[in-house]
């Protein structure tokens, strides 16, 4: 049985309705990677994966059970998200955000210990920020920011990691060590992340399991192999592209171009 799933889920805000008959089964061990045009619903779903949002119909099991059955502290000790653009307040130091990802552990009982520290340094050294533990979050650059927030989740210690676009804004170098931290996280230590991505490329290339949506629901889920086409692509995004696989990384890479100007120059 998979960790993470759902069945039958409609969802969305108020009276709009933005998901409809959402069924998705979360590879264990894996990343999956949600991708479809802006508004097509791929934020909505990991929100309510994450259990921020409740759905209108259907249900999201966790372990088996409705996640709107349990309480937020058991959640948050089983499932970490990202959401995003997150603002870390003025001043706040490296090593207190990151720290902050122990919150789901502690209790009256329970209060701060050796193993909520070595958590937190485990986490920087993982992200890569233990040279900036001391520093003001709000001093480090955009990379180094998420890699903050990314540790953070870590010191949460989850086996389900959920991120929403934490690689939008941020320059190619930095998205592709981001991409490279999270399949190490899932093919090194046996996380299962889902993440929320606008790069075509990036999703393609490092996606174990890809979800493709349009307007709410999902068009095809599998390997990238298997469903990350030119005619796909042109059917979800009105992208008119070409599907190339990289010789020496064996990954796929999206290259789009003007229709027009293929018609221009094949006259």
């Amino acid at each position: 049985m998979s960790r993470l799933e759902t069945i039958g889920l409609r969802a969305g805000y108020a009276d709009v309705t933005i998901l409809d008959e959402i069924d998705l089964v979360i590879p264990d061990g894996q990343v999956t990677i949600l991708i479809g045009p802006n508004g097509c619903g791929k934020s909505t779903l990991l929100k309510n994966m994450a259990r921020i949002l409740k759905p209108s119909r259907g249900n999201v099991l966790l372990d088996g059970k409705d996640i709107h059955t349990l309480n937020t502290r058991a959640v948050a000790a089983q499932l970490g998200l990202l959401p995003q653009g997150p603002i870390a307040p003025e001043g706040l130091t490296v090593r207190e955000l990151v720290a902050q990802g122990r919150y789901p552990h502690q209790s009256l009982l329970r209060q701060w210990s050796r193993a909520d520290e070595d958590a937190v340094n485990t986490a920087m050294r993982t992200a890569g920020i233990t040279d900036f533990a001391d520093r003001a979050v709000d001093t480090l650059s955009g990379g180094q920011r998420q890699r903050c927030w990314v540790a953070m989740v870590l010191a949460q210690d989850t086996g389900l990691i959920l991120l929403d676009e934490p690689t939008t804004f941020l320059d190619l170098k930095v998205q592709v060590d981001l991409m490279e931290l999270f399949t190490g996280l899932a093919h090194d230590r046996g996380h299962t992340l889902v993440i929320v991505l606008h790069e075509l490329s990036l999703a393609a290339a490092y996606a174990d399991h890809l979800v493709m949506m349009k307007a709410g629901r999902i068009v095809a889920s599998g390997r990238p192999d298997d469903i990350f086409t030119a005619r796909r692509l042109k059917d979800v995004f009105g992208l008119d592209a070409n599907i190339l696989r990289d010789p020496a990384s064996g990954r796929l890479v999206c290259v789009p171009f003007s229709a027009r100007r293929r018609v221009e120059a094949a006259q």
